[in-house]
């Protein structure tokens, strides 16, 4: 087998890359004197998989990089996200300690296409507000699914005509299992008990797969299910941002500590400790049959189901004073404290409000598809393909409540962040475990949807023309509808029998809470009791004060139909010595937009649907050279193009206020796609058995950027009429962050990618078990970002965007014992640009800070048939670490979570 993958090379590892130079230079020597003996080898396990990986790489004219399973149901992870950060330039976000989206060189989940058994797919989920809150975006929520319904991953870095739009970053195809990919009768099945030890809870794992073929192996059935269950704990603190004394958090200009009211000092908004448990149960089932009724047909019908249901429960306790803007309410005395940069990192104070929130999620999501395939050969040199299909993902979250209870005018209020800035110690000048006293003060009622759905028709030919040249073409018609529904009540303030402060909550009807895997302080304290709240006032009779309706900004839709055409020529050929192939070709695609949402129109919300049309012209060029034997040289250049992101495509202004949050959002349907002109240019080494050493270089030039512009400033100034306050407790002289999306000039992004992977079968006796595989990327972009003005202010990275990453995994494939350990490393990355800070410059901006994350496993055959496992996950414990940065502050934390280790135990049948 002679197969190539992108290679990665990370400058810590240049010294083993040389090392692998010479190793593979004297295992090719060894391999020419014993080409007979190798023949007879037959490779398993996870080192199977690399070199099949290796396979797919090299039979491709782009840049691609591919991940498959080692076996039926043996994915290399347990999640896809995970596996697919194995891959060089692909980093991951998480969420509760899961992998959830992915970046591929430096470019967000939102540029990223993915297809599932070759159709787009969007799927969505919930989560918390930390973590970004429900997906209403084009960005791949990867934890949907179970690795285990899965056989291959192959991800497209460079595009092709054959390959529809819509990617900047790259195209993801997730392949399920076929039952023509076994031989006659097949049956796996495995179980897995899973431990998390920051949660101290276990859950269950469990996967099968059985396939066989029928009437002399042309008709096949292929049936997969993967089941689990997963109890997470999420710790930490959180900031709530930061803001400046005279501006936000209503100081006294009569407190003693008077630095404290200097418009350049700023301070924690609503600093406190965060708990959340998190309960998912995740069921997954894939079907196929296939019929190959002669030679020249073959047709297969493809179905994918999955479902999530999750629950979680979120605790905090905070010092809510400092969002405030003191109108209303005596105002905070600042009696001691401590500057560090221009931040108040210590303070003591008087006249602070307390605040205690519960707050419950339930929340599922629903994954269908069903696709029909048909291959038809009329001759040897000219073939058709068809697909049919159809999917759709429905996320639903109808239980996402808060209970809010107060107490005002605490003296003695304290914190410090003097010493661990993630683990602030806080004195709340009550004793925070005493339930009396408390005050009802806010019920959110929040429930949510979220509609992804596809349709999708595919013609394709294939027409041999001659020996050195094939012609493609094919015709695609797409259409995808996206809607959403976020309902609130009319204000979260009205309580039946509250009047602004004189509900007091019985003892009986709250419960303790605190922290159980981390320490902090407080680590103990009282929230309200959800259920018997929710009792007592009947909240889910959506009636009366708790009847819910239409969130205007969150209840709108987006309805595109996309009809592509493409013709692409593949050539073989020599140039002197040297072989040529490749590919070259046009994509033409029309797009017809329809959005609708609830626009402001004089004063009063409307429906309104407004519709556009556009059109792109895609050239595409990918070359490879043989330069030498087992030496590929591969030149790729395109345009491409990405559509704006759905938020940003809604008609009309929204007004929203929650707690201390004020916004004012508007949307612009008439954004144009996102453009840019990619170029790869790479060199791949094969230069042994199952071993590649490669180095890639890739720019793009982003013709235009979508950026949602920021801008603090007073209600009263924005031309709005008040009428839109009503019920939300602001005034026209709060401050407003006003939210507008723009077509903004783009920038440059360029980078390098570098690989190695090889077994050491050159090393003696069992040493030669060992491989290893090593990548590395170097990612950099210049973005323009404007201020609420459409002023220049800052030219920075991409937000989500690593300007380093690396991987390295060292593997061992014995008879009987097999193991593997990755570490998987990203640098810091931006979330936020500029940063959304009341009254700190516009080129602050919010971060995130890299982590280094180790998983290991090993695997022991006690027979053919049956295999134990164990394995680790996330062994370092790393956590969720993100921060905030200005000029004038340097960084000051926003949030910190920790979800702890998970480690599984298994066992594995294969019949």
């Amino acid at each position: 087998m002679n197969s190539r993958i992108r290679t990665k090379k990370t400058p810590v590892t240049l010294l083993a890359l040389s090392i692998g130079l010479a190793l593979g230079a004297t295992a090719n020597a060894q391999q020419a004197g014993s080409a007979t003996d190798l023949d007879t080898v037959t490779v398993t396990g996870y080192r199977a998989s690399v070199e099949k990986a290796l396979d797919i790489k090299r039979g491709e004219a782009g840049v691609v990089d591919a991940i498959v399973a080692e076996d039926i149901g043996k994915f290399p992870d347990l999640n896809l996200a995970e596996s697919l950060q194995r891959i060089p330039g692909v980093v991951i976000t998480r969420d509760a300690g899961e992998g959830r989206s992915i970046s591929v060189r430096g470019l967000g989940p939102d540029f990223t296409r993915v297809r599932i058994n070759g159709m787009e797919a969007l799927t969505t989920v919930g989560a918390g507000d930390q973590s970004g809150g429900t997906n209403r975006g084009r960005g791949f929520d990867f934890n949907v699914f179970a690795s285990d319904l899965f056989s291959q991953l192959i991800v497209r870095k460079t595009a092709s005509a054959d390959v529809e739009e819509g990617s900047l970053g790259a195209t993801v195809d997730l392949r399920t299992a076929r039952p023509f990919d076994y031989d006659g009768f097949t049956f796996a099945a495995s179980g897995q008990g899973s431990f998390n030890d920051m949660a101290d809870k276990a859950d269950p794992r469990v996967a099968a797969l059985i396939a066989n073929t029928f009437a002399d192996g042309t008709f096949g059935a292929l049936l997969s299910v993967a089941y689990s269950e997963r109890q997470a704990l999420e710790e930490g603190s959180n900031t709530g941002r930061w803001a400046n004394g005279p501006s936000n958090g209503g100081f006294s200009p009569d407190s003693p500590f008077a630095e404290a009211n200097s418009a350049d000092v700023f301070h924690p908004r609503f600093p406190r400790y965060v708990q959340m448990e998190h309960e998912q149960k995740r069921l997954g089932v894939t079907g196929s049959l296939q019929w190959k009724p002669s030679d020249r047909t073959e047709i297969s019908l493809d179905t994918l189901y999955s479902k999530i249901d999750a629950d979680r429960d979120e605790h905090y306790i905070e010092a809510i004073s400092f969002s405030r803007s003191g109108t209303g309410k005596p105002q905070t005395i600042v009696r001691n404290g401590e500057v560090r940069d221009n931040a108040l990192v210590y303070g003591e104070f008087d006249n602070v409000d307390i605040r205690s929130e519960n707050r419950h999620d339930e929340w599922s999501t629903e994954f269908k598809q069903v696709s029909l395939n048909l291959d038809h050969r009329f001759s040897d040199a000219f073939q058709i393909s068809g697909k049919l299909g159809t999917s759709r993902s429905k996320h639903e979250n109808p239980v996402q409540t808060t209970i809010i209870m107060d107490k005002y005018d605490v003296d003695g209020y304290s914190y410090d962040y003097r010493g661990n800035k993630n683990q602030p110690i806080i004195n709340y000048g009550v004793d925070p475990t005493d339930p009396n006293g408390w005050q009802l003060a806010e019920i959110r009622l929040r429930p949510q949807s979220v509609d992804n759905d596809f349709d999708t028709a595919q013609l394709d030919f294939n027409w041999n023309i001659s020996p050195g040249f094939r012609l493609k073409g094919g015709v695609l018609a797409k259409n995808y509808t996206f809607s959403t529904v976020e309902l609130r009540r009319a204000s979260e303030l009205e309580v039946p029998g509250f009047d602004g402060g004189s509900l007091i909550v019985p003892p009986e009807y709250t419960q303790q809470s605190g922290l159980k895997g981390i320490s902090g302080s407080p680590s103990n304290w009282v929230v309200p009791d959800l259920d018997a709240v929710a009792d007592l006032f009947d909240i889910y009779g959506n009636s009366g004060s708790f009847a819910v309706a239409p969130r205007l900004n969150n209840s709108r839709s987006v309805e595109e139909k996309d009809r592509g055409v493409w013709l692409m020529g593949e050539f073989s050929t020599d140039l002197g010595s040297i072989p040529l192939s490749g590919n070259f070709g046009v994509r033409y695609v029309e797009t017809k937009q329809e959005s609708t949402g609830y626009a402001t129109i004089g004063g009063v919300p409307e429906l309104t649907t407004t519709s556009r049309k556009y059109s792109d012209t895609l050239p595409s060029f990918n070359l490879v050279a043989e330069v030498a034997p087992d030496f590929l040289v591969r030149l790729g250049a395109a345009k491409v193009m990405t559509r704006p992101g759905l938020g940003f495509l809604t008609p009309g202004v929204t007004v929203a206020v929650a707690g201390g949050a004020r916004t004012v959002g508007g949307g612009n349907p008439n954004l144009d796609p996102i453009r840019a002109t990619n170029v790869d240019l790479g060199f791949e080494w094969y230069f042994n058995e199952g071993a590649m050493l490669g180095l890639g270089l890739f720019y793009k030039d982003i013709e235009s950027f979508v950026q949602t512009t920021r801008d603090v400033r007073p209600y009263s100034s924005s031309g709005l009429p008040a009428s839109l306050l009503d019920g939300t407790g602001a005034t026209v002289n709060d401050e407003f962050t006003f939210s507008i999306p723009l077509n903004t000039p783009g920038g440059e992004l360029h980078g390098i990618e570098a690989n190695y992977t090889q077994p050491f079968t050159f090393l003696p006796g069992k040493w030669s078990n060992l491989g290893a595989q090593l990548n590395y990327t170097w990612v950099e972009s210049k973005i323009q970002y404007l201020n609420g003005q459409g002023e220049p202010v800052m030219k920075t990275d991409l937000t989500g965007l690593s300007k380093s990453s690396w991987n390295a995994t060292l593997f061992y494939e014995g008879e009987v014992f097999a193991g593997r350990i990755s570490a998987t490393n990203r640098d810091d990355y931006l979330t936020q640009a500029p940063g959304q800070e009341v009254g700190f410059n516009l080129d602050g901006y919010h971060g995130m800070t890299g982590t280094t994350v180790v998983d290991a496993s090993v695997r022991y055959k006690i027979s053919d048939a049956l295999e134990l496992s164990l394995e680790g996950i996330n062994l370092t414990n790393e956590g969720s670490d993100e921060w905030v940065y200005s000029p004038l502050t340097g960084r000051l934390p926003l949030q910190y979570t920790e979800t702890g280790r998970q480690f599984l135990l298994g066992v594995r049948y294969k019949f």
